[in-house]
């Protein structure tokens, strides 16, 4: 089955030599239909990707994740400390959603939607083939001595990288501070704007260091996410896997001649030709079953296809398959797991979609002061309270006011009784709630407040209103 014996392949990594040194790999040019399916599927997700935060929806940005200011922007909805835990229902879904999706797809996410992916393999790599060539060519100019021709194509590939892996950092800094913030230090320059031009530069640097160096030992060193698939996949998941049935058979796998039928002398329909090996961006052979390493990137299976025809053996040696389809013939079905998955999926949508509906764009907190008993103003009873009013919203609030509902009484606020709370941002202040003592039922009375702008009611909240105790 393998040149490894039994599962000796499992104590290797393609990107680790026996020394225990980086290894450089050199995969082979992709080609064929799935590798066009992804090209355009990545440069689809690449412009979302920066576009997105520089897109405004009622004056929000469309994605921010401002950990800083404890602000995020997710899809044009801001949602602030207030509200965090629709934050977490909404990462929670997503965590669901990448387990439902590997349970029943494998990893495609990875070779099909992860940025990492997508830049390494799309952006970087394709600079690498037409500067320094094919799998061939690469391998030689790492051998080769530093003459006038490996400094130049070096020098040009680095530079390029930089620039590029700058223009992410700048990306990425869009998402974590803001489009404006971003555009701001830029037009004040790095000397006003210190400390997030040194976080530019950290991040260049971090880019720059994966994507020239690090590479795909991300995927199987740093990200957690392939580490979960061995917990998560089963014989039901659908992977990029070698149909080994078909490929072995009686006689095992054996080079190809033309003049002899594999189906009369009982050979597999795999040649050995070792291109899967070659094409494959991890360094892994396919043929050895799921590993760590596979990315689910489809190279092995464009490759593969590629030269079953050019032998005239079908196609689909290496292709799209679960592991009881390879081997009891089983066709997908959807499995009391993945029912339970989406089961989950969909009670966390339903109550992130209810709590989205349910929350306001301004949030009004009124609480009574704490040590402070109640007064007596004549037949009045007065209570004292402190108050918070945070704006969500990118238009502000000119004219604030609080009215009593339901309830005959007075509120005094300290100060001016009409104030202004402006765009993403907070008033706080104090505030007197006057109600008759014959109005009083008990001596803690639960009041509703309306947080007005001019005439309109934006909020309302509630308190609890102290009293002398009645002993009737």
């Amino acid at each position: 089955m393998s040149n490894l014996p039994d599962e000796a392949f499992r104590d290797t990594i393609g990107t680790i030599d026996e020394g225990g040194k980086r290894k450089f790999i050199f995969p082979k040019k992709p080609s064929g239909k799935f590798y066009d399916y992804r090209k355009i599927v990545s440069y689809v997700l690449l412009a979302i990707l920066f576009v997105n935060p520089f897109i405004k929806v009622n004056g929000n940005q469309f994605m921010m994740f401002n950990i800083i200011e404890r602000r995020f922007n997710i899809f044009g909805f801001p949602f602030w400390p207030q509200d965090f835990y629709l934050f977490v229902i909404s990462m929670l879904v997503g965590v669901v959603f990448v387990i439902l999706f590997t349970v029943v797809f494998g990893r495609i996410f990875c070779g099909w939607i992860c940025p990492q992916t997508i830049f390494l393999e799309m952006v970087f790599r394709r600079i690498e083939y037409a500067i320094d060539g094919d799998r061939g060519s690469q391998s030689r100019l790492a051998k080769q001595e530093w003459n006038a021709e490996k400094i130049r194509k070096r020098v040009l590939k680095w530079t390029i990288f930089f620039l590029i892996s700058f223009l992410i950092a700048n990306i990425f800094l869009a998402y974590l501070v803001g489009s404006d913030a971003l555009f701001l230090m830029i037009e004040q320059g790095p000397i006003k704007q210190a400390s997030n031009f040194i976080a530019l530069l950290i991040f260049t640097g971090v880019f720059y260091f994966v994507f020239v160096w690090f590479r795909e030992q991300v995927c199987i060193i740093a990200c957690p996410y392939g580490r979960l698939q061995g917990v998560l996949l089963d014989n039901k998941s659908i992977n990029v896997a070698y149909d080994f049935v078909r490929g072995e058979k009686e006689e095992g796998r054996a080079k190809f001649n033309k003049k002899e039928d594999r189906a009369l002398t009982g050979k597999g329909d795999c040649i050995d030709c070792l291109q899967c090996v070659h094409v494959c961006p991890m360094g892994i052979d396919i043929r050895n079953g799921t590993q760590l390493e596979c990315t689910n990137c489809t190279a092995c299976i464009d490759e593969c296809d590629h030269i079953m025809e050019s032998v005239g053996l079908p196609k689909g040696l290496i292709r799209y398959a679960s592991e009881d389809e390879i081997a009891k013939k089983e066709p997908f079905r959807f499995t009391a797991r993945m029912k339970g998955y989406t089961a989950v999926l969909f009670i966390l949508l339903s109550i992130f979609v209810g709590m989205l509906f349910l929350r306001t764009d301004v949030q009004a907190v009124v609480l009574r002061l704490p040590g402070q008993l109640f007064q007596h103003n004549g037949e009045k009873i007065s209570n004292v309270y402190t108050y918070k009013i945070v704006n969500k919203t990118m238009k502000d609030y000119n004219d604030i006011h609080f009215e009593l509902i339901d309830q005959k009484g007075e509120i005094k606020n300290v100060g001016k009784r009409h104030f202004k709370v402006p765009k993403e941002g907070i008033s706080q202040g104090t505030l007197f709630i006057e109600i008759d003592e014959v109005l009083l039922e008990s001596d803690k009375t639960k009041v509703k407040i309306g947080v007005y702008n001019g005439s309109e009611l934006i909020e309302t909240t509630t308190t609890n209103f102290l009293g002398p105790r009645s002993f009737n």
